[in-house]
């Protein structure tokens, strides 16, 4: 029984480290690809997440992409500079202030996006599209599992 224990622990270590090292990997070729828009991989996926979603209320931003709270303000600042997206005060509460893609920010994101789709889809070659749902899947349950403990 104690073999058993160590044998699932050791498995479980090796899990967590081709899970670890797949990812870097993977957000290595994507970063990579994110660079060639010009914006930093935060920005792209704040910008993304404007242009997929539509308005997102800034203070639910940070949560959506995993940022930090704190930097959300600085990202929307950068990219409010760079005129790809506004800040618009919500009409039924001031507290709250939603962030919008601009004209700007969607003629760069019609004409990046489908080639990062495409850079994803080629990162992601290794797998058929049967693995992919599996592995979809399996992570999500990983996911949750580990969330509630």
């Amino acid at each position: 029984m104690e073999n058993k224990r160590q044998e699932e622990a050791t498995l479980s270590l090796k899990l967590f480290v081709v899970l670890t090292r797949a990812l870097e990997s993977i957000k290595r070729r994507a970063e990579e690809d994110i660079k060639k828009t010009g914006l930093n991989p935060t920005e792209f996926a704040v910008l993304e997440l404007i242009y997929n979603k539509g308005d997102q209320p800034i203070q639910k931003i940070g949560v959506k992409v995993l940022i930090a709270s704190s930097s959300i303000t600085y990202v929307v600042d950068k990219l409010e500079k760079k005129n790809l997206l506004k800040r618009k005060p919500c009409p039924d509460d001031r507290r709250v202030t939603y962030v919008s893609i601009t004209e700007a920010g969607t003629d760069l994101m019609n004409e990046v996006f489908p080639k990062h789709k495409q850079a994803i889809n080629e990162i992601c070659a290794g797998l058929d599209s049967n693995e992919k749902t599996v592995m979809i899947e399996q992570l999500k349950k990983l996911g949750y599992y580990a969330q509630e403990l």
